[in-house]
Parts: C-alpha cells; structure tokens; sequence
C-alpha cells in the first residue's frame, strides 16, 4: 500500500518501512486495438490497477525533514486483528475496519514501485516485499553490493515511466501499488495513476517529505472518495479523473 503495511511493522526496521505502498483492488480493460478489431480479435485484454498510496499527516506529510514518521504508523499496532502482507514475519495488529482495508486492497497487488531512497532506508526489507511478489526500484544506479542479490528486485534506470511500465508488465491482471513522495508525484504528473489511497492520521507535521512530492503539473481531478474509517486512522480512497 504504498509503505505502509510494507513499511516494516512486526521487526526491528529503519523509519519508513512498507507502508508507503499502499493498494487497490480493482481491474481495468484496456481497448481492442485497431489491428485486433481488423482480424476479428474481440478479446481484451485485462490490466490491473496502478495505485499511489501512503499514510500522511492531515497537512499532507509522509515523513519529517529526517525521513521520521513519528505517529503515523501507530496505526498498524492498536488493533486486535492481526493481518499481514507479502512478508508473514510483518505482522500488524489493527481495528476491523482496517484490517478489511489492508486486506481489500493489498490482496490484488503483485508488483510495487518505489524510489532509491526508500529502498536505502528500508535496506530493501532485507529483500522480502513489503507488498506484492515483486519490486521494481527507480535509480539512477543500481547497487553493486547489495546483500541479497537473489532477490525479486529490479532496478529500472529508465525512470519512472519506465518502472511503472516493467511493473505493470509482470503484474498483468493484477494491481501495481507505486510509493507515494517524489516517485508517486511524477507518477501522478505522467497521467500513470488510476487511484489514490490516502491513509489520514490526525497529526500536523508542518514540514517533511510531502505526499506528492514537489509535484507541479497541472490540475489533478480525483472522483467523490470511498472513505472507511479506523481508530486514528481514515482510510480515503480516490479514484483519479480520467479526461
């Protein structure tokens, strides 16, 4: 869902784990294309959703100038219902309510897309996903040292487009969930995302890392959203305008 649940609840990690990456659920088809139609090829071809989530302070922050979440995650530990994610040793502890979220929209992820930085921060979960099968990192340059090199990460220097594009590609039918910040926003600018999950908590941070990044293109119209509430914690999922 973003990192959120993948943010790295249930063992020791650094600030930011999983939760960043957070899902949906839904699938859409994408057209027949002139050269099927011609040939009398009626079958369409199903592709999952690309999603943005994270959980954000109410001033629209998903860490301090420091990369610190501070409250945010309180979340994932004062509930009574214990769900997980791609990893089984991360466990979360949440209200009904969110647990049938994470539930809901991480069950279709297969793929997520994040950034250099939260993959130094979370050491690349100790190379288990937080969410999903697989995780395509956008960098510049791919780490040449990194511990687990067996593990189902690729690293895309071909920039976002081109992550979202790999990601989608081994995801099929099913969803690719893409970390909110400055990969999310360009993303968002690039017209690649199909819905946004906003993970509210009732906190002012003032200043930090902001949910879309230093997004600047033009206006974004999202649709009426689906709002499932917590404790502490309001889950809003938007679905963006399509022109």
């Amino acid at each position: 869902m973003g990192a959120g649940p993948g943010e790295g609840a249930g063992r020791q990690m650094p600030v930011r784990p999983a939760a960043a990456v957070i899902f949906c659920c839904q699938s859409s088809p994408l057209p027949v294309s002139a050269a099927d139609a011609e040939h009398g090829t009626e079958e369409v071809k199903i592709m999952g959703k690309v999603i943005i989530g994270a959980t954000v302070s109410v001033d629209g922050f998903i860490a301090d100038e420091k990369d610190a979440v501070g409250p945010l995650f309180d979340w994932y530990g004062n509930g009574d219902v214990a769900v997980t994610m791609a990893d089984p040793d991360r466990v979360f502890h949440v209200t009904p309510a969110s647990a049938e979220y994470i539930r809901s929209s991480a069950g279709n992820v297969r793929a997520t897309v994040i950034g250099r930085r939260l993959f130094d921060i979370t050491n690349g979960w100790n190379g288990v996903p937080a969410a999903g099968e697989h995780v395509f990192v956008v960098t510049h340059e791919p780490p040449a040292d990194w511990e687990f090199p067996d593990a189902p990460f690729t690293f895309v220097t071909g920039g976002v487009t081109r992550a979202i594009e790999e990601a989608r590609a081994f995801a099929g039918d099913r969803d690719v969930s893409v970390t909110a910040g400055e990969i999310g926003g360009q993303a968002l600018e690039a017209g690649l995302i199909d819905e946004v999950h906003l993970n509210v908590v009732p906190v002012v941070f003032g200043s930090g890392k902001r949910y879309f990044g230093s997004f600047a293109g033009a206006h974004q119209m999202l649709e009426n959203p689906k709002v499932i509430e917590g404790d502490r914690i309001l889950h809003l999922i938007y679905a963006v305008r399509k022109s």
